[in-house]
Parts: C-alpha cells; sequence; structure tokens
C-alpha cells in the first residue's frame, strides 16, 4: 500500500487523525493532513482505506501493492 495526500485538498477535518492515528496527523498551526508513514504496515490497511474513504476533501489517495 503506498499513500499519498494532497494538501491542497485538505480542509483539515481531522476525520483521517480519527480514524488512523498511527498513519496521519495535523500540522498545529492549520490542520492540514501530515502523512506519517506513505506505506504503513499490513496492520493499518484497513484504517488507512477507512480514513480515505472518510475524508471530506477526498484529500488522501491509496494505491494498493
Amino acid at each position: 500500500m503506498k499513500i499519498t495526500i494532497d494538501e491542497a485538498k485538505c480542509c483539515g477535518a481531522g476525520q483521517c487523525v480519527l480514524v488512523a492515528p498511527e498513519v496521519f496527523d495535523q500540522r498545529d498551526e492549520d490542520g492540514i493532513v501530515v502523512l506519517l508513514d506513505a506505506a504503513p504496515p499490513a496492520g493499518q490497511y484497513d484504517a488507512s482505506r477507512e480514513a480515505a474513504q472518510v475524508c471530506p476533501a477526498a484529500a488522501i489517495t491509496i494505491e494498493e501493492d
């Protein structure tokens, strides 16, 4: 799995952080998503996929191996 984010699309809702805090964080100054792990371990795949699905701005893209 490879995760990419589009900071320009991010609206800072923080849903990704709530769903997958090991993979995503937010910048303190503006709430924009920070990708902590672009290639998370298999144990984080489901949470990462859910984070992408719940992102209101569709700022998270996941490429499956």
